[in-house]
């Protein structure tokens, strides 16, 4: 008889300081490579990641397993949303939609207030549609503005990003305020509406104002993906405004299904039960709601959304089958590095991840001794800074806190605040160890420099205004 032996778990060993010193000298190899060597970043993100998982002590055996499950997940998500995405892009650019939806908005707003209006249009749309999925979708809309008014391409993208920016990470029903929520069992309708309050200035301060700010100091080239076709390339007839805002509206309408569904199941107004005894969440007792949520997945709205422009705007495209599908497959190759990429940086943040430096510093943080909405805060920051992912800093720090806010008897306001403090924390200085870092200097065409420069400056000024919001309404809990 043969007997199996399992190998123990592996335990991390080093402390906090080492793992901090490690992480900070890996983010200065991809600074070094990429800027002053001008070494690709998806060979640099893959050697770094795996010159870290050794330094960290991650085992030799579980190396190629961390850094396939990295860029797997990360790919798993990108590739379907970029994807689906640029082809949903395409066809409202070939289309001539983009252009006609840009004509309006000009005249309805004028050259000056375009990036503002952009900007409002994130917000509306990212109330239930999540950050990169509605970046995909509005940017051939941007791209079309920004080529129309010969503007910087800045000046119009960051408000959009903005906009989307504040919506996911402070406003239910998104996943992060609302997991956060729940770890506290916070009022979500409170949540909502305080998290509209502090996201609203923050967007205008960090989206409309830094948008206009640094475009006037940074030159980015109008990126090759779509949204620069010129009149000439496009169709005699094209799309009503009418029928361009539905092709826009259609994935958030259908994103919605799913995260308004979902919260009102987790909150009990929609029956629900649990699938088993370790699950964290309700699922829905009616076979129809559990129809709706799953047509509301992201990828299934792009997938329906792609469908239905195929067919609504492929008749002012081509006149053939042939023709319209290469133009769709046009889409394609320009995003493939973008998803690449992409799914290199997650590979990145999995290994920061996997070298429990998250942990090391939970447990160092603990014992900071500060007020605890600063703790909290602060906590979400050097977990995002280390480690890259805004979800794991945002739920470890809440988690980091609970036992102190159960303690401390808050306000139903006051338990919102610190949900709202460790949400602001959690996207401040997103760097090259942040999947959204590449994705968004990549779909705009910035180069590693000006992203840091444009997104990164922008993530922290979103933070830090947020925040600062947040400790004033905390004031009067």
């Amino acid at each position: 008889m043969l007997f199996a032996t399992v190998a123990p778990e592996w335990q991390q060993t080093l402390g906090a300081g080492p793992l901090l010193v490690i992480a900070a000298l890996a983010v200065a190899l991809i600074l070094i490579a990429v800027i002053g060597f001008r070494l690709h970043a998806f060979l640099t993100l893959i050697l770094v990641s795996i010159l870290t998982a050794f330094a960290t002590g991650i085992p030799s055996d579980q190396i190629v397993d961390t850094l396939v499950s990295g860029f797997g997940s990360t790919m798993g998500s990108v590739a379907l949303l970029v994807g689906l995405g640029a082809m949903l892009g395409k066809l409202v650019e070939a289309s001539g939609g983009a252009k006609v939806l840009a004509d309006a908005m000009i005249r309805a707003f004028g050259e000056k207030r375009a990036p503002l209006a952009l900007g409002v249009a994130a917000l509306l749309m990212g109330f239930p549609i999540f950050f990169d999925a509605g970046l995909v979708v509005m940017l051939p809309i941007v791209f079309a503005v920004a080529h129309r008014l010969k503007g910087s391409i800045v000046a119009y993208a960051i408000p959009t990003v903005a906009g989307f920016s504040v919506m996911h990470v402070l406003v239910p029903p998104h996943p992060g305020p609302v997991g956060a929520g729940t770890l506290l069992n916070v009022n979500m309708g409170l949540l909502m509406i305080v998290g509209l309050i502090v996201a609203i200035p923050t967007f205008y301060v960090s989206g409309v104002w830094w948008g206009g700010f640094i475009s006037r100091r940074v030159g980015v080239s109008m990126p090759k993906l779509f949204g620069t076709m010129s009149d000439d390339e496009l169709p005699e007839r094209m799309p009503s405004v009418g029928e361009v805002i539905a092709m826009l509206v259609l994935p958030a309408v259908l994103v919605f299904l799913n995260t308004g569904l979902s919260t009102l199941v987790q909150t009990g107004v929609i029956a629900g039960h649990k699938a088993s005894e370790d699950a964290k969440s309700l699922t829905p007792d009616s076979a129809f709601v559990q129809v709706l949520i799953q047509l509301g997945q992201t990828p299934v709205a792009l997938l329906i959304s792609a469908l239905v422009a195929t067919a609504l705007l492929g008749r002012y495209i081509a006149t053939d089958r042939s023709g319209l599908e290469k133009i769709v497959d046009s889409a394609l190759g320009p995003v493939c590095s973008v998803i690449l990429i992409t799914g290199a940086g997650g590979m990145f943040g999995k290994v920061l991840q996997a070298s429990g430096i998250g942990g090391a510093l939970a447990s160092t943080l603990d014992n900071l001794g500060v007020p605890i909405l600063l703790a909290t805060y602060v906590a979400a920051v050097v977990l995002r800074l280390a480690q890259g992912s805004a979800t794991v800093a945002l739920l470890t720090a809440t988690s980091l806190v609970a036992p102190a806010v159960a303690n401390a008897h808050l306000s139903p306001l006051g338990i919102v605040c610190i949900v709202l403090a460790a949400s602001a924390g959690s996207v401040f200085g997103s760097h090259v160890n942040d999947s959204g870092f590449w994705l968004v200097g990549r779909l705009t065409g910035m180069d590693v420099k000006t992203t840091l420069k444009v997104w990164t400056s922008q993530q922290t000024i979103e933070s830090v205004v947020a925040f600062a919001l947040v400790s004033a309404i905390f004031m009067f809990a």
